[in-house]
This record gives C-alpha cells, structure tokens and sequence, in this order.
C-alpha cells in the first residue's frame, strides 16, 4: 500500500503553519493531526520521528522557494537587469514577502538546522538558490565579483527581514539599502 501523497502533503503544510505560528516546540503529533484534519495514526503512518517531518518540510519549503527564485533568476537573464529591474526583484523576493506563519516557518527552520546538522544540507540547498538569484542580479547590474558578493547580500537580506519581523515594522528600506550598496559596488 503506497502512501497518499495528498495526506502527507496535508501535514507538510501543517507543520509548517505550526512551525510558523509556535516554532519547532509546538510541533506534536496530536496537534499535526488537527491541523492537517487526518487521524493521529496518518501522521505517524507518514513520518515515522519528528526529525524525519522536520527535514521532509523544510525539504518541501527549499522545493518551493528554489523553483520560485530560479523562475526569478531566468526572468533575470532573458529580460535584463537595470536598477529598477534589480528593485523589483528584489522587492519581489524579500520586501514584498508576507510575514505570515507560512513564511516565519523557514527561519524557524534554519535555526534547528544549526541545532541539527541532518537539516543543514536541505538548508544549504535554500540559501544556494538565493545566493544564485543574488549573483544574476549583481551580475546584471555590473557588480564586479558579483558571485563572490551573493552570499553576502543574501545575509543582509535575511538580517533585515528578521528584523522587520521581530520588530514588526516594514522593511521598506531593504531595496534603497540594497540598491545603494549595488551601486557602490559598481563604482568601487
């Protein structure tokens, strides 16, 4: 008997609200249940530990995020980049991302792949996406260095997104500050 991929899918999701609303802690078998609307026997018919549903959602979440931000990055190349063209990207990818439960789930993650290194290869794999999208938009802006630059940018992308999530204001300056380091990166 094959596992019903739409019922595993169901609990994926849920973890991840779950993770996204009351972190890693908040994660039980009886509350996955719930939320996903399956019996508690289907949650652990379909993960036999949690680790396992751990790194099966953040696996789910890098799948996602990689297909959207190569998406982005081919969008990059086969319709250029100027500096308006890099805003809007960038604005697509970190300003204009919602910070729902959906979207807290990630960082949640990425902080129990440092506490477990058998998660630390899918979060490699997420942070490997954004740091190619980052090396087409610098490259397209005429960063010198612009792949050894990525990772960097990507980090300051993440620092102010946290931060806008921990103190609830909008990160509304993460484009012009991104924009303005590009810019001087250019010139340098």
């Amino acid at each position: 008997m094959s596992k019903h991929p739409g019922t595993r899918q169901s609990i994926i999701d849920a973890v991840l609200r779950i993770i996204g609303e009351d972190g890693v802690a908040g994660v039980t078998n009886r509350r996955i249940a719930k939320e996903a609307k399956v019996s508690l026997g289907s949650v652990t018919y379909h993960f036999a530990t949690q680790h396992e549903m751990l790194r099966e959602s953040l696996l789910h979440f890098v799948a996602e995020e990689t297909r959207r931000l190569t998406e982005l990055a081919a969008q990059c190349q086969t319709e250029g980049m100027d500096a308006d063209r890099a805003a809007a990207t960038v604005g697509q990818v970190a300003g204009g991302t919602p910070f729902d439960s959906r979207h807290i789930a990630p960082f949640e993650l990425y902080i129990q792949a440092g506490r477990d290194e058998r998660l630390r290869t899918a979060a490699d794999q997420s942070f490997a996406a954004y740091d190619r999208l980052a090396a087409r938009v610098l490259t397209g802006l005429g960063v010198p260095d612009a792949e050894r630059l990525a990772s960097s940018a990507v980090a300051l992308i993440f620092g102010l997104q946290l931060r806008s999530l921990a103190t609830g204001l909008p990160a509304e300056e993460l484009v012009d500050t991104l924009m303005l380091l590009a810019r001087g990166a250019q010139h340098s």
